[in-house]
C-alpha cells in the first residue's frame, strides 16, 4: 500500500515574513540580540511594534529606536523574497519555531532564526552525516570522500557539506552516485553557486536533495560567511566526518561545532608527512574516533533513527534553546581557574601557572568537548550549565 505524502506544511504569510526580514536586518541586531527580542516580546510583529523603552531591556538605546522603522531596502528585499519564493513549489523559507524546524538544529549552540531552502525539505528530518574536509584534497583523500559518503548514503543516511572545492564536492558527487540524499548548507545566497564550478551539481542537489542557506538573497561569497555556515552543517547531523584537513582548516571548526553541540566527531588518519592529514591527527588525539571505513563510522553514529515530528511552538518558546554540553570534571584545574567569567589567555595563565603551549591544548580539548566556548578579543568562558 502506498501512503500519501504529507500535506506540505503552510507557508508564512507576507506579513509575518515581513516582519522577520525586519527584525533580522535591522542594524545592531545580530542573531544573539534576535534572539533576546523573540523571547522577550514572542515573535518578530511584537518585537518590531514595541516602545523603545521596553526594546531597551534587550538592545541598546539607537538599536531600539532603529526597530521603529523598516530598515533601508525593506520593500525592496521583501518583494524579491517574496518572488523568490513563489517561483517554484521547491522553494521555502523556514523560521524558527515551525512544526518541522529540524531538531538537531534546534538544540545546536547557536540555531539559525530563518533558512532559505530548495528542494526536499523533508530531508530535515532524515538521520544525516556530515562530511566535510580539505578544498584542496589529496587524490586518496576526493576518493576516500566519494566512496564513505556513497556507503552511507546507500545505506539510508543523508550526507550533508557544504558544496565547497575538494572533500564536500565530492561527498555531494558519492550520495547522488548511490541514488542516496545529500544537503548542501551553502556560503552565498540561495540564489547564487559558489564555486562557479559547482553549478551543474548544485543543480543536481536541488533536484535530488536540498540546499540551504541562511544568507539573504544576492549574498555573496564572503570569507566571514563559511564559519557561519560550518554552524549549520555541524548542527543539522548527528556526527561529522573530517577526511583531510590542515591544521588551521575550517572543517576543524566545523568538528569543534558538532562537539559543542554533543555530537559525534570522527577522523580518517593519513600519512603523517601529510599537511592535509594533519588536523585528522590533531583531533584523533583530542578524541575524535579514528574511522578507516564506512562501517566504522555507522557504528559510530548508531542506529538510523529519523528525527521526530513536533508540534510549532512560538519563536519565544525556542529562541533561548542552548546545546546539550559535557559532564564537566568538577576537579579540572583550568575550570576551576576559569570560573564563570570571560577570561583572557594571559590573564588564565596568571591564575593557573600551566605553560602557554599546554593550556591552549587543553582549552581546545575543553572546547571540543563543549565545556568552555571561545569568545571575541581572544576570550574564554565556562559554557552555560558547566
Amino acid at each position: 500500500m502506498t501512503l500519501p505524502a504529507p500535506a506540505p506544511a503552510p507557508a508564512l504569510d507576507d506579513a509575518e515574513l515581513g516582519a522577520w526580514l525586519h527584525l533580522l536586518h535591522s542594524p545592531g541586531v545580530g542573531r544573539e540580540a534576535a534572539r533576546r527580542l523573540l523571547a522577550r516580546f514572542g515573535s518578530p510583529q511584537a518585537a518590531i511594534a514595541s516602545a523603545v523603552d521596553q526594546l531597551r531591556e534587550c538592545v541598546d538605546a539607537p538599536t531600539a529606536l532603529t526597530l521603529a522603522t523598516p530598515p533601508e531596502g525593506h520593500a525592496r528585499r521583501l518583494a524579491a523574497t517574496l518572488a523568490w519564493r513563489a517561483a517554484a513549489p521547491a522553494r521555502r523559507i523556514l523560521v524558527l519555531g515551525e512544526a518541522d524546524y529540524p531538531e538537531p538544529l534546534l538544540h545546536s549552540a547557536d540555531p539559525p532564526l530563518l533558512l532559505y531552502l530548495l528542494g526536499d525539505a523533508g530531508l530535515l528530518a532524515a538521520p544525516s552525516l556530515a562530511i566535510v574536509g580539505s578544498r584542496k584534497p589529496s587524490a586518496q583523500g576526493r576518493d576516500n570522500a566519494r566512496n564513505f559518503a556513497n556507503t552511507l548514503a546507500g545505506q539510508g543516511w543523508t550526507i550533508v557539506s557544504g558544496l565547497a572545492a575538494g572533500v564536500d564536492g565530492a561527498a555531494h558527487e558519492g550520495a547522488l552516485a548511490a541514488g542516496g540524499r545529500t544537503i548542501a548548507v551553502i556560503g552565498t545566497g540561495i540564489d547564487r553557486v559558489y564555486p562557479p564550478s559547482h553549478r551543474t551539481l548544485a543543480h543536481r542537489i536541488a533536484e535530488q536533495g536540498l540546499m540551504i542557506s541562511e544568507l539573504p538573497l544576492g549574498a555573496p561569497p564572503l570569507a566571514a560567511h563559511f564559519p557561519q555556515r560550518n554552524r549549520i552543517i555541524a548542527g543539522l547531523s548527528r556526527g561529522t566526518l573530517v577526511v583531510e584537513a590542515a591544521l588551521r582548516s575550517g572543517s576543524l571548526i566545523t568538528a569543534r561545532l558538532a562537539s559543542e553541540s554533543g555530537r559525534e566527531v570522527m577522523a580518517i588518519p593519513g600519512s603523517i608527512l601529510a599537511p592535509q592529514s594533519a588536523g585528522c591527527h590533531a583531533l584523533i588525539r583530542q578524541g575524535a574516533a579514528l574511522v578507516e571505513s564506512p562501517e566504522q563510522v555507522a557504528e559510530e553514529l548508531g542506529p538510523l533513527v529519523p528525527t521526530a515530528g513536533r508540534s510549532r511552538s512560538s519563536p519565544a518558546a525556542v529562541a533561548d534553546t542552548a546545546a546539550s554540553a559535557a559532564i564537566a570534571d568538577p576537579d579540572d584545574p583550568v575550570l576551576r581557574a576559569m570560573g564563570h567569567d570571560p577570561l583572557s589567555l594571559d590573564a588564565l595563565i596568571d591564575r593557573c601557572g600551566w605553560p602557554t603551549h599546554a593550556l591552549s591544548a587543553h582549552l581546545l580539548t575543553l572546547e571540543l568537548d563543549g565545556l568552555v566556548a571561545r569568545l571575541p578579543g581572544g576570550l574564554y568562558q565556562r559554557r552555560q550549565g558547566v
